[in-house]
């Protein structure tokens, strides 16, 4: 018979694995990232800057799932280390656009053997890291259609 608690144990939630684990991948990052001066922060968002060259804040809020007052303290230290630009849209004063600059394109180039390593650290083969990432962004995309409702 299961005690009416039993929903309550540690044990028993998908929240806590997921925590752990991405607190502790997190810290997998941290040699890596050092050797270029980023925060984990730092890091993605430059991803997205690598793959998209050029954003506005919201977009990158959106991609990241950052707020603005999370966002922007980390873009005033990229741009002050000459990694990006920040600007308002000349279409739309409120709007900040942020591009690449040529270091923070040269950048990429330090970074690229980033994942392989951490994915190795995360001792999954390739179709268990792809399982796992397909079941996160279900839930993801199902979390987010809940609070558009």
């Amino acid at each position: 018979m299961q005690d009416s608690f039993d929903l309550l144990k540690l044990k028993n939630q998908v929240c806590f694995p997921l925590y752990a684990c991405s607190k502790e991948l997190i810290r997998q990052y941290a040699p890596f990232l050092k050797e270029l001066d980023l925060t984990y922060t730092q890091y993605i968002v430059m991803m997205v800057l690598w793959e998209k060259e050029c954003v506005s804040s919201g977009e990158l809020t959106r991609c990241l799932h950052l707020d603005f007052g999370t966002l922007t303290p980390v873009l005033k230290r990229l741009e002050s280390s000459g990694y990006i630009t920040r600007r308002r849209s000349p279409e739309d004063e409120r709007t900040l656009i942020i591009s690449l600059t040529g270091d923070g394109r040269a950048l990429r180039n330090k970074a690229v053997n980033i994942p392989p390593a951490v994915a190795e650290c995360v001792g999954l083969d390739a179709q268990e890291l792809k399982t796992l990432y397909m079941l996160l962004y279900k839930a993801l995309a199902n979390m987010e259609a809940r609070d558009k409702q």
